[in-house]
């Protein structure tokens, strides 16, 4: 692990020709997309009406038109440069995968054509049996498929010495089981489409089409990568495995919301310029509370389309950074002793029609929607606590949630005193009292409580807060995909409106007027659910007691939370509103093991090399060098506290060698367990001693760079 030697400064400049930012944002935001526009310009009516029902309003795709459609796509594609296309899909690794294929066709007498069928756009082969599938498929059964994804628009990606056109597909086996995120998805946002629509025709509201919005913030590191490459444990393993910490961090609190350096700007523009002609609607930037730590923040999309965004913005945000000199860190936690990483998932539920449910409104019918369905979310956070912690649970999650920086691992929901105040008098049947700005007003009449937009304040302490037309879940990870807590979000939802609809069916089939059906039906939902809502400080130790005694879940870590994927409740859910059936939800417990299990044995290996081949002799030659400077009682002190420190450092270094000779069992569950159990704990002994020594022995010894180059160096 011999590493390249480098200054203690970088003197980085522009690598490469800086973009054109001059160019009309109009002409350039989603230039690289095959938008609805282009379909229109160049597909004959017919067909692109067709399409366009399939897109907006879920009719299924008429495979007749395949052909007409991609010839449109090829021409508007490597008319824009692309080369080669590829569907792009989204496999159980928590990233994306592609396989490239060229437009070029040789002919037999010499010469080539470029040709790309329907066959070609609606479905591909890739190898199933090489991606996780958690006993989905075996090796010798590797027929996959991808499918072609209409309602995701077609992308072209660009490169250095040309671009790719990238189809949005699913991922499924042969059986035609769910191999991928996106799948599931889909499936989940029809669930909730039509428990939407069955609730709001009883509210009276018309619609043709309900569908999920999101919106992803994503948080994320800088660091220059003359450090990185002396880092072993970042490019390895993504954080940083050994690191005291520095004399200044956060403390001073003056990085959040502060100036922007130059070069990290130039980095911030780039990026968004790459992303808008990718059509994705990026909106914020900003210093985060970490040193080195930013924040980007794209506006409000329908569901599927801000998953795939999602992931185009966490690849930009990679490939980018190396043009400035820098590599971007989207693990949770990259570094200890400072905030960690998180991406907030902003999420309600819009209709074709241009409504918000979770808005309230001015009128007393967009009210009586309003509280139906954020009585609906309550009911749902608290029956599926578990499968939310699940939906978040990483190896690298658990290093941040509940640490200060992040809501805590008990999944709790916040509405701020207005609210909640208001649905405690609908339960007890307390009229609210008439404010003169028209705030609340008396509930049981034919006018229902007017709720100002902004009636909540925030909390950064809660994982599921309203935020005044939305729910924002913060316990979602930076470095994950958000199709799997956006499923989720949307099957819990699905399940909670039906059983409030048909609650609501049966009081109006007794003859109750609407407002007081509604009532009845939100005096239930606060009687049964009313101990998710907590709306102060999730930091306080006083709050795990309280939560105990509400009887709320408290899953610590991600082996807590996958034990609960595979109850029975779960499994009902998940099966019955047809998002993943028994064996699907099994393969991903399975998935999610290993997933825990490699990663952590990834980062102890790496541990014990960086330790056995750089620390270690780094103590050892300091050591030789005091014992050779004389016995002045300064030095004498130091050669002491050196010897006795690096002899535990020696032996925690063994343990942990020991335990990383044994994998705890046969199964992926066995060996995640002995990961947790014995692993870990090893890990960090050797890593709390390490960090001691770090600060005595000199930098030129130690050789890896410390957190203070890595986090003030801009």
């Amino acid at each position: 692990m011999t590493q390249p030697t480098a200054t203690l400064t970088s003197h980085w400049r522009p690598n490469g020709a800086p973009l054109l930012h001059s160019e009309d944002i109009h002409e350039a935001f989603a230039c690289d997309v095959f938008t609805i526009e282009q379909m229109r310009q160049r597909l004959s009516k017919p067909v692109f009406e067709s399409l366009h029902a399939t897109i907006h309003r879920g009719v299924p795709l008429d495979s007749a038109i395949a052909d007409t459609v991609a010839l449109a796509m090829k021409e508007w594609a490597t008319e824009r440069g692309a080369t080669h296309y590829t569907h792009w899909f989204q496999p159980l690794t928590g990233s994306t995968a592609e396989k490239h294929e060229s437009f070029v066709t040789p002919l037999p007498g010499g010469g080539a054509v470029t040709e790309f069928s329907g066959k070609d756009l609606i479905q591909g082969e890739p190898d199933a049996s090489s991606f996780p599938s958690g006993g989905l498929r075996a090796t010798f059964e590797a027929r996959g498929y991808t499918a072609w994804d209409p309602t995701s628009p077609a992308f072209i990606v660009r490169h250095s010495n040309g671009a790719t056109l990238c189809i949005p597909t699913v991922f499924a086996s042969w059986t035609g089981e769910a191999l991928d995120a996106k799948l599931p998805l889909l499936r989940s946002l029809d669930a909730l489409n039509r428990s939407v629509l069955r609730a709001l025709s009883l509210l009276g509201v018309q619609a043709n089409r309900a569908y999920a919005t999101m919106g992803c913030e994503q948080e994320y590191f800088l660091i220059d990568e003359t450090f990185y490459y002396r880092r072993p444990d970042l490019y390895l393993t993504g954080r940083t495995l050994f690191g005291t910490k520095p004399p200044r961090g956060q403390e001073l609190e003056d990085h959040y919301f502060g100036s922007i350096p130059d070069r990290v700007l130039s980095y911030m523009t780039e990026v968004e310029h790459v992303l808008y002609r990718l059509g994705v609607p990026i909106k914020t930037r900003h210093n985060e509370v970490a040193p080195a730590q930013y924040e980007i923040a794209p506006v409000f999309e329908q569901a599927n389309a801000a998953a795939d965004h999602q992931h185009l913005v966490m690849n930009v945000l990679r490939a980018t950074a190396r043009r400035y000199g820098l590599v971007c860190l989207l693990h949770e936690k990259p570094f200890a002793g400072v905030n960690g990483s998180g991406k907030h998932l902003n999420w309600s539920i819009a209709t074709d029609t241009g409504l918000n449910v979770l808005d309230p409104g001015t009128d007393p019918q967009q009210n009586m929607v309003f509280l139906f369905f954020c009585a609906a979310i309550i009911s749902a956070v608290h029956r599926h606590q578990d499968l939310l912690r699940y939906s978040v649970a990483s190896a690298a999650n658990d290093h941040r949630l509940g640490a200060h920086e992040a809501p805590p691992a008990i999944i709790s929901m916040y509405l701020g005193d207005a609210l909640t105040d208001m649905f405690d008098r609908i339960a007890s049947g307390t009229p609210g009292t008439p404010a003169a700005n028209g705030g609340l007003l008396q509930l049981g009449a034919a006018i229902l409580p007017h709720l100002p937009r902004h009636a909540t304040d925030r909390n950064r302490t809660s994982p599921f807060a309203f935020t005044g037309s939305k729910f924002e879940f913060r316990a979602v990870g930076a470095s994950q995909s958000v199709s799997l807590p956006a499923t989720v979000l949307n099957a819990i939802a699905a399940d909670a409106i039906d059983r409030l609809a048909q609650q609501l069916e049966s009081s109006l089939a007794r003859g109750a007027s609407l407002p007081k059906a509604l009532e009845e039906v939100i005096a239930n939902v606060i009687a049964e659910h009313r101990a998710i809502i907590y709306n102060d400080d999730g930091y306080s130790p006083a709050w795990h007691a309280e939560a105990e005694r509400r009887g709320l879940l408290n899953l610590r870590t991600t082996l807590e939370a996958l034990e609960h994927v595979t109850a029975e409740k779960n499994i009902a859910l998940l099966s019955q509103l047809h998002i993943l059936n028994e064996r699907e939800i099994h393969s991903r417990q399975e998935i999610a093991f290993a997933q825990y299990f490699k990663t952590i044995n990834i980062e102890a290996e790496t541990t014990e090399r960086i330790a056995m081949t750089q620390l270690l002799p780094a103590c050892i030659a300091y050591l030789e060098s005091l014992r050779r400077s004389g016995n002045h009682r300064t030095i004498s002190a130091l050669e002491r506290e050196v010897a006795m420190l690096t002899d535990q450092f020696g032996d925690a270094l063994a343990e942990l060698r020991t335990h990383n000779r044994e994998l705890g069992g046969d199964t992926a569950r066995q060996k995640a367990y002995h990961m947790a159990n014995n692993v870990l704990p090893a890990m960090q002994q050797v890593r709390a001693i390490a960090d001691q020594l770090e600060r005595i022995v000199p930098e030129h010894l130690w050789q890896l760079p410390s957190y203070q180059q890595l986090l003030w160096l801009k």
